[in-house]
C-alpha cells in the first residue's frame, strides 16, 4: 500500500485523526448553535420606529408596478407592529401604501411617508403627487416625509434633480421634508442640506466597505454619527436605518446570524437611550424579494420573519438554532446510510470498516444538514431548490463512493478500484467555476462549505492514503484546473482581509482538492523522469 510500514501507519493515524476531527466538530457545531447566548437586554421592550414594507409573501415585490396590498393586509401588519413600535416609515406611495397613514392613527402610530424617486421622471411626477396628497390628509399622523432614498448612491438622480424635487414637497406640504442616504454619501453632497429641514443617514455596520464585528458596530454608528454632526453644526440628524441581518454570508468579521442581530439591536438601543437622538430601524419583516438583489443577507433584516413571527426577544438569552438535534440526527441518518451501503459487496471485514464508515456518515450527514439549513435562507423558487438538491445528491453519491474505498483500506484489506478522475474533475470543474463567482462577483453569494466539504476532504483522503508508487498521471483538464482552485480561494480570503472564518475553510477545501491532483501529477512526473536518468 504504501513506501514503507512506519508511512503507512502514519498516514493511517492521521486518517483516523481527521475522520474523528469532522464527525466530532459536526455534531459539536450543531450543539453549539443550539446553546442559548446570554445578552444585554434592550432598554425597553418599545422602539421609537421601524421600516415597513409588507411585501413579504412568495412573489410579492415592490418592484412590480401591478402589485397591490390590501388596506385588511396593511392593518394586520399595523396591528401587531403597534406592540412593539410607535412610528413607521415606508419608501414609497401607490401599490396599497397610501392606506398606511390611515390605519396607523387607528393604531396610535405615527408614519414616516417615505416618496420613492428614482430614473423614471414620470413615475417621479407620480409619488410626490401622490405623497403630497397623503400628507395632506393626515398632517396629524405623518411626523416627517422622506423624497427619496438611497438616489444618489444607486445613481438616478443627481443632487441638483434631488433637490428640485425636495424644494417642491417642501413648498406644497407643512411636515418636515427630508432625504436618506448613507452617511457618506451627506458628506460627499454638503449641498442639499439646504433643501431638507434635516438629514436623515443610514448606518449600516455589516454593509459598509470596510464591515465592522458586531462587537464594534454600536460605537462605529456612535462615530459616524457623530462625523456627520460635526460636518452639519446645528443640524438635526436622524438615523432612518440601522440595523443586522440574522442570516447570509460574512462580510469580514461581520457575521451575519440570529445572535448577532439581536446582540446589534439590543446594544444599539440601549447607546440610543443615553443620547437625544431620532432613529428608526431596518426593519419590520424579513424581505424575501430582497434576496435576488442583495444575496441571502438582503432578505433577513427583520425584527420578525415573513410570517410575522417574533425572531428574538429583546430580554433574556437569545438561541440561534432551536432545532439543533435535527443535525444531530442527520449525523445518526448519515452513518446509517453509509454502513448500509458500504456493506454492499464489501471486500473487507473487521471494525475499522465499520468505524470508517461510521465517522464519515455522521460528518457526512452534518454538514449536508448545514448545507441545507442555508438553503433553507438562500433559494428562492423551485428551480434554486432543484439545483441545490441535485448538488447536494452528487455530493453525497461521491462521498459514499470514497467511503467504501476507505473501509477497506482503513480495514487493512485490499481496497477495491475507484473510478475517481472523473468525478473528481467534475468537483474540480465546479469548485473552480464557484471560486471565478466568488473572486470576481462574490459580494452576494453565500459560500457553500457543507456541499464541497464531501467531495473535497473525501479525495483529499483518498489521495492521502494511496499508494504513491502507482500513482496515475492526471488528466490535462485536472492539472489546469487543480493550480487555480488555491488561488482563487487566496483572492477571496485577501478580500476577505483574512477576518472570516468562513473564508479560511473556503481556502482549506479548495487545497485538500486540488493537494491530490498536484501529488499525483509530482509522483508520476518523476517515476517517468527515473528511466531516462538511469
Amino acid at each position: 500500500m504504501s513506501s514503507s510500514p512506519a508511512l503507512g501507519f502514519r498516514r493511517d493515524w492521521l486518517a483516523w485523526l481527521l475522520l474523528s476531527g469532522l464527525a466530532f466538530a459536526g455534531l459539536y457545531w450543531w450543539w453549539a448553535i443550539g446553546r442559548p447566548v446570554p445578552l444585554p437586554d434592550a432598554p425597553s421592550t418599545r422602539i421609537a420606529c421601524v421600516s415597513y414594507a409588507p411585501f413579504r409573501e412568495a412573489g410579492e415585490t415592490p418592484l412590480d408596478a401591478n402589485a397591490y396590498i390590501s388596506p385588511v393586509r396593511i392593518d394586520a401588519d399595523l396591528r401587531v407592529l403597534s406592540q412593539r413600535f410607535d412610528c413607521v416609515r415606508t419608501y414609497s406611495q401607490g401599490q396599497g401604501l397610501s392606506a398606511v397613514p390611515r390605519i396607523a392613527e387607528r393604531y396610535g402610530m405615527k408614519v414616516l411617508l417615505g416618496i420613492w424617486l428614482g430614473g423614471d421622471p414620470k413615475a417621479n411626477a407620480q409619488q410626490v403627487a401622490l405623497g403630497i396628497a397623503t400628507a395632506r390628509d393626515y398632517p396629524q399622523v405623518v411626523r416627517g416625509v422622506i423624497v427619496g432614498n438611497e438616489v444618489l448612491l444607486r445613481g438616478d438622480l443627481s443632487s441638483q434633480q434631488l433637490a428640485g424635487y425636495l424644494h417642491q414637497v417642501r413648498a406644497a406640504v407643512t411636515e418636515p421634508v427630508t432625504y436618506a442616504d448613507v452617511w457618506e454619501f451627506w458628506l460627499r453632497h454638503p449641498e442639499l442640506a439646504d433643501s431638507v429641514d434635516y438629514l436623515t443617514i443610514h448606518i449600516l455596520p455589516y454593509w459598509e466597505d470596510r464591515p465592522v464585528a458586531p462587537e464594534r458596530a454600536v460605537q462605529h454608528v456612535a462615530a459616524a454619527y457623530a462625523k456627520v454632526q460635526q460636518a452639519f453644526p446645528g443640524r438635526l440628524v436622524m438615523i432612518g436605518e440601522t440595523g443586522w441581518p440574522s442570516a447570509g454570508r460574512p462580510r469580514q468579521a461581520a457575521s451575519a446570524s440570529l445572535v448577532n442581530e439581536a446582540r446589534y439591536l439590543r446594544e444599539f438601543l440601549r447607546y440610543a437611550a443615553t443620547v437625544n437622538m431620532p432613529y428608526n430601524v431596518i426593519e419590520a419583516f424579513d424581505q424575501p424579494w430582497k434576496r435576488a438583489q442583495e444575496g441571502t443577507a438582503g432578505g433577513y433584516w427583520g425584527i420578525f420573519d415573513a410570517q410575522a413571527r417574533p425572531k428574538f426577544p429583546l430580554q433574556g438569552p437569545v438561541t440561534e438554532e432551536p432545532h439543533w438535534w435535527a443535525g444531530w440526527l442527520a449525523g445518526a441518518a448519515g452513518a446509517g446510510l453509509f454502513a448500509l451501503v458500504g456493506a454492499w459487496r464489501r471486500r473487507w471485514a473487521g471494525w475499522r470498516g465499520w468505524l470508517a464508515l461510521g465517522l464519515a456518515g455522521i460528518a457526512s450527514g452534518c454538514a449536508l444538514a448545514w448545507q441545507f439549513r442555508q438553503m433553507l435562507f438562500a433559494c428562492r423558487d423551485a428551480g434554486e431548490w432543484a439545483l441545490s438538491l441535485s448538488a447536494c445528491g452528487l455530493a453525497l453519491i461521491t462521498a459514499l463512493r470514497l467511503a467504501r474505498w476507505l473501509a477497506a483500506r482503513l480495514s487493512c484489506g485490499a481496497p477495491p478500484a475507484v473510478a475517481t478522475p472523473f468525478w473528481r474533475l467534475g468537483w474540480l470543474f465546479g469548485l473552480a467555476y464557484y471560486g471565478l463567482l466568488l473572486a470576481f462577483d462574490g459580494r452576494y453569494r453565500d459560500f457553500p462549505l457543507g456541499l464541497f466539504m464531501l467531495p473535497c476532504i473525501g479525495h483529499a483522503l483518498v489521495g492521502w492514503l494511496s499508494d504513491r508508487r502507482t500513482a496515475v498521471m492526471p488528466r490535462l483538464e485536472e492539472r489546469f484546473l487543480a493550480p487555480w482552485l488555491p488561488a482563487l480561494a487566496l483572492v477571496v480570503l485577501a478580500q476577505e482581509a483574512g477576518l472570516s472564518l468562513v473564508a479560511w475553510l473556503w481556502l482549506g477545501l479548495n487545497v485538500l482538492l486540488a493537494l491530490p491532483v498536484l501529488l499525483s501529477w509530482r509522483a508520476a512526473h518523476v517515476r517517468c523522469l527515473q528511466p531516462r536518468q538511469a
